[in-house]
């Protein structure tokens, strides 16, 4: 999955799998921050889903104009 951004505020949601749980019972984890240049991401909120569950937010932020963006924050963001 990723990273998806809302332009107007920066809210940022990180889509990302659940490794221990991906071979008997796929989950993801939806974390919600909000990235701060030069500063750690103020992170607000953690959400543990089903993976099909996961799908269905991730689809409507990209209908009301949220962006997939490049990773904000974690072990696949840049220095």
């Amino acid at each position: 999955m990723g990273f998806i951004q809302d332009p107007a505020t920066k809210e940022t949601k990180r889509f990302h799998r659940d490794e221990k749980s991906w071979v008997r019972g796929p989950k993801v984890f939806v974390d919600t921050g909000i990235p701060i240049p030069g500063e750690p991401t103020l992170l607000k909120t953690r959400v543990h889903l089903r993976r099909d569950a996961a799908e269905q937010p991730w689809k409507e932020l990209h209908r009301v104009g949220w962006q997939q963006v490049e990773p904000c924050w974690g072990a696949s963001a840049e220095p």
